[in-house]
């Protein structure tokens, strides 16, 4: 089996940036979603902007050059908002920002509370002409996000052995408690969504598009890391996946399964939800792929991962 391709999403929600090649680190692929943009309330509080309430994400092209992103807005044929000379802007984000220069905002994320940076007014007037609302770029810099649940390879939870009792299970447990300073730190994340990466199988992808007769869909809606063309491997059969080694050397574990939402039924052509069947991706999913027992209303596809100690 194959990596095909490589993903990285420096400003997380807009399109993603194809590389050839990249570092990889216990937060994911260097430069991934260490910038993140929030919609301003008409009470000054803060949302989240992502792809499956804010279609018109997909519109925003981002690239790498240098030390800096540089981001595009495309407006669609059918504009979003009205003509601004923001559009035809190049906006230049440093990669690596002077945080002593920023505000601090706390931050919500999938309850998970961060302390982030703005990037001031030079970068929020220029996102909100092209969103059409009042939007603010944060970045993550060293804060830390917690990862939530058991999506952690350090954090799953342990049988008792049959053969072991209770008294014996706490002694254990004790005793590892006082070994902690020996063990690893906890796995964290940026703007991440639950792990550091997400993988996905084009073997998987060729299943959904044998269930769309307008024509397939691109890995690109949704949003890997990584991708594999799956050979050797059956449809789906990344649920199981639990290692992906490299030449035989452990690379990531693989955890848990990616549930997916309407982000699927972008149209990244329009900026806004697909028409017809290109916006019933998610729909066609709901029959076979509820498999998660945690989540049983939605689909899923593709597993996320974390960087093997």
């Amino acid at each position: 089996m194959k990596v095909t391709a490589i993903w990285v999403y420096p400003i997380k929600a807009l399109r993603g940036i194809s590389l050839h090649n990249a570092h990889l680190g216990p937060q994911g692929i260097k430069c991934d979603r260490r910038f993140m943009l929030w919609r301003v309330g008409e009470d000054g509080g803060l949302s989240k902007i992502q792809l499956d309430r804010y279609p018109q994400c997909s519109r925003f092209v981002q690239e790498i050059v240098g030390d800096e992103i540089h981001v595009r807005y495309q407006p669609p044929n059918d504009p979003l908002v009205p003509p601004s000379p923001e559009h035809s802007v190049v906006l230049r984000v440093p990669l690596d920002p002077d945080v002593s220069r920023l505000d601090r905002q706390v931050l919500n994320l999938h309850q998970g509370m961060v302390n982030g940076y703005r990037m001031g007014a030079a970068y929020d007037e220029w996102f909100s002409a092209c969103f059409g609302f009042r939007v603010v770029l944060v970045y993550i810099g060293n804060e830390r996000r917690p990862v939530l649940g058991t999506f952690s390879p350090r954090a799953q939870p342990v049988a008792i052995p049959a053969q072991q009792g209770w008294l014996s299970y706490l002694f254990s447990y004790i005793w590892g408690a006082q070994k902690q300073q020996s063990e690893p730190e906890p796995d964290w994340l940026t703007f991440s969504d639950m792990a550091a990466y997400l993988v996905a199988s084009e073997k998987s992808l060729s299943n959904v598009n044998a269930r769309l007769s307008s024509g397939p869909v691109d890995i690109v809606r949704f949003r890997p890391n990584i991708v594999v063309d799956g050979e050797g491997e059956g449809e789906f059969d990344e649920d199981f996946w639990a290692e992906l080694s490299i030449h035989g050397r452990p690379a990531l574990a693989m955890t848990k399964m990616c549930n997916r939402c309407t982000s699927l039924n972008v149209d990244y052509e329009t900026g806004r939800f697909g028409e017809g069947e290109k916006g019933m991706v998610l729909k066609k999913l709901m029959s076979d792929r509820r498999v998660d027992k945690g989540s049983k209303w939605t689909p899923v596809f593709g597993k996320y991962g974390f960087l093997d100690e």
